[in-house]
């Protein structure tokens, strides 16, 4: 007969963090990431616009590439400073579980949003980061509900309350505005969020092992 030892404190679960383990990395890779954007805008000024024809095109077989274009092109000083700050902070937050996830699900967004885009979106070039920016923001408003984690919860509400109205950007609005982008961005975002709570749970399963005595 043995007598097994007392329960071992359950770990804290890494996906359920709020801010980035490494504080000092996730701030400069999204901050050169703002910077590659200032750039390339820099250099599309420069050649007066002429960049902004590798975005998107619509339905166009020749527009594919644009998929992985476009998040990197604005049109225009204005068009970068709005965007500015949602990426920023939006694609911070969303390194809680360290830079390698925020790739995969920056990738998940990147992708979704532009294949979204170019089967539904109107015609003519779409470029801008939104389409990552509102896919971020629907990845930080819902990851918490998936991982069932009250201080990602506390943080989404706080989202919601200062840029919950930017939301309305998915539905159609203004004509020179791609809301296909930020709808099917904001789908890959809740994508991203879910098969990163697939993922986790299936890690941890495989991992835990049942306590056994002789």
């Amino acid at each position: 007969m043995s007598t097994l030892p007392a329960p071992a404190q359950k770990p804290k679960n890494p996906v359920n963090r709020v801010l980035p383990p490494r504080p000092l990395q996730a701030l400069i890779v999204i901050g050169s990431f703002a910077v590659l954007l200032y750039v390339i805008e820099i250099v599309d000024a420069a050649m007066s616009g002429r960049l902004d024809q590798f975005g998107i095109q619509p339905r166009a077989v020749g527009g594919l590439d644009g998929i992985l274009w476009a998040p990197l092109l604005h049109h225009g000083w204005a068009h970068l400073f709005a965007n500015t700050l949602p990426v920023l902070v939006f694609g911070f937050l969303a390194m809680s579980n360290g830079v390698g996830q925020w790739a995969a699900v920056t990738l998940t967004i990147w992708l979704f949003s532009g294949v979204g885009v170019w089967l539904t979106g109107a015609d003519g070039t779409t470029i801008g980061a939104s389409g990552l920016a509102f896919g971020w923001l629907a990845f930080l408003l819902v990851r918490g509900i998936f991982n069932r984690a009250f201080g990602q919860i506390v943080v989404a509400v706080a989202l919601f309350l200062y840029w919950g109205s930017t939301l309305l950007g998915v539905l159609p609005g203004d004509p020179g505005v791609s809301w296909q982008a930020h709808l099917f961005g904001a789908i890959g975002g809740i994508l991203a969020a879910w098969l990163v709570s697939v993922a986790n749970k299936a890690t941890r399963s495989a991992s835990s092992t049942p306590a056994s005595a002789a």
